[in-house]
């Protein structure tokens, strides 16, 4: 069954500004993935065009969060000297 987003952005949230109403309504899409999976979804992929694509995005995001952890450490490094 398909995952059901619901994602929906109040004007009293934004405090009756359009501009930022837009900003958080899209920053919400990207972090729930819809347009990511729609992209996914247009064309039938073949199962094993899929687990290596899912594979490649598993690997970049895990250098991504090493990455992270790796700044991190340096400005705790950093700041205590």
């Amino acid at each position: 069954m398909a995952k059901v987003a619901r994602v929906s952005v109040d004007l009293d949230q934004c405090r009756g500004q359009v501009d930022k109403m837009i900003r958080r309504f899209t920053k919400k899409v990207k972090k729930e993935g819809l347009l990511e999976t729609m992209r996914d979804n247009r064309y039938y992929k073949k199962p094993s065009v899929a687990k290596k694509e899912k594979r490649i995005r598993a690997e970049r995001r895990r250098l991504r969060e090493e990455k992270k952890r790796q700044r991190a450490k340096e400005r705790r490094r950093n700041r205590k000297t």
